[in-house]
């Protein structure tokens, strides 16, 4: 089942529906101004279920952080790194993982923003140092917030780009924007071995494949 049919046997989702899915053993910590939308969650759940992937980054942390451990949980395999700029969120999401018993298969690196330079422009965006030095198979883009720059989440791909794995996924968030459309526009052109799907989620999904077989990066 492609992801986008999955989506569509989920749009009244809830998350009580996947806290009964995934056997978690208390409800999950819903913030409505902040956590992600439950169709976004089913939607990550979904390929993690399916793809399997050892490495997990996200950009932000939350909601997210916790359904992706519970899935390398059922998996036996995989792990997440969440990169969090608030250093209160970063510790309100270990104590989350804790809470639940998946913190063995999460880590929240307290990642401050800073300056990086891109060909477009410069940005405030995550800072790096503590991301482990392997390849990514999945990558989750929810941060940073929107109201710290224009194009906020713009960085992700081209600084994380060599890092991916030669076939990787990237999810990003609230693509139901006209910057985040915008963002995707400027991430395509980076690379022609980048295929797009834009899911009509609640809040707008867009699904990055990438495949750099044969490929020059």
């Amino acid at each position: 089942m492609s992801s986008k049919d999955y989506f569509m046997t989920l749009s009244a989702s809830s998350y009580e529906h996947l806290k009964n899915e995934l056997q978690l053993p208390h409800d999950l910590p819903v913030t409505p101004e902040w956590s992600a939308a439950a169709d976004f969650l089913s939607l990550i759940k979904e390929h993690c279920l399916n793809a399997s992937p050892q490495v997990i980054v996200e950009c932000s942390s939350g909601l997210t952080t916790l359904i992706l451990a519970r899935c390398c949980e059922i998996n036996d395999k995989g792990r997440v790194v969440s990169l969090e700029n608030a250093e209160e969120y970063a510790q309100q999401t270990r104590n989350n993982l804790q809470r639940f018993g998946l913190d063995r298969f999460a880590e929240v690196v307290y990642a401050p923003l800073e300056n990086v330079a891109l060909e477009n422009g410069n940005y405030q965006w995550y800072e790096t140092k503590k991301l482990p030095d392997t390849k990514i198979d999945m990558l989750v883009i929810d941060g940073p917030p929107g109201f710290i720059q224009k194009h906020s989440r713009l960085p992700a791909l081209p600084l994380l780009f060599n890092q991916l794995s030669d076939a990787s996924t990237v999810f990003l968030d609230d693509a139901g924007r006209d910057e985040e459309k915008e963002i995707v526009v400027k991430w395509l052109e980076l690379n022609s071995c980048i295929e797009h799907q834009y899911i009509d989620a609640e809040r707008g999904c867009s699904v990055l494949t990438i495949n750099k077989s044969g490929l020059k990066v």
